[in-house]
């Protein structure tokens, strides 16, 4: 007995399907991709994040969204949700339901165990060909730690890693602090075991 093939969908009727949804799907060549949910903590941080970025960002022309405005890597043709998405000048969308933004200045993606390989390999790559994307954080949840990729100006991306409570990320393309305090409040992280002797 044969398989049936699976069905291709295009751009357009995944984007007529997702606006009808209860949930949220990605979408990459033809094939649509269910997301999980978050977890408390990832939605804490989420909360976290967009609040200390549209505190900073109120008399600056820059705009923050929380995980429901979609992106769509026009070059790669994938549609996401990042967790947490700044434009800077005048955003560009898709079309006139303007819920499909075109030109992200930074993203933002907690990291859970499900994700975290997707979200530093190939969904990574997949956002380094938005032209308008200067800044990419990878936020951990099991302890105070911000990966911040940003882009030089020949293209390349240097990366570097913050950790502890007492740190801060500064995110010089936008004119954003982040203390990591003020990302990681309300979260109590685990003790490290004790090492032998």
């Amino acid at each position: 007995m044969s398989q049936l093939a699976e069905q291709f969908i295009t751009a357009t009727d995944y984007l007529t399907l997702e606006r009808q949804a209860k949930t949220k799907n990605e979408y990459l060549n033809g094939r649509i991709y269910a997301m999980s949910g978050a977890s408390r903590s990832h939605n804490r941080i989420t909360v976290n994040l967009t609040s200390a970025l549209h505190a900073q960002l109120k008399r600056k022309p820059c705009e923050p969204f929380s995980g429901d405005m979609r992106v769509k890597v026009s070059p790669t043709g994938l549609y996401t949700y990042p967790d947490v998405v700044v434009v800077c000048g005048e955003p560009r969308f898709e079309d006139s339901h303007v819920d499909t933004l075109l030109n992200p200045t930074l993203i933002i993606e907690v990291l859970s165990d499900s994700t975290a390989a997707y979200d530093r390999g190939e969904k990574f790559a997949h956002y380094r060909a938005l032209q308008s994307l200067s800044d990419y954080l990878l936020v951990a949840q099991d302890q105070p730690r911000i990966e911040h990729y940003q882009r030089q100006p020949d293209g390349r991306w240097l990366y570097s890693a913050t950790d502890g409570l007492d740190a801060q990320v500064e995110i010089s393309t936008i004119g954003c602090v982040l203390s990591l305090a003020e990302v990681y409040e309300r979260l109590a992280f685990a003790e490290p075991e004790p090492t032998p002797p």
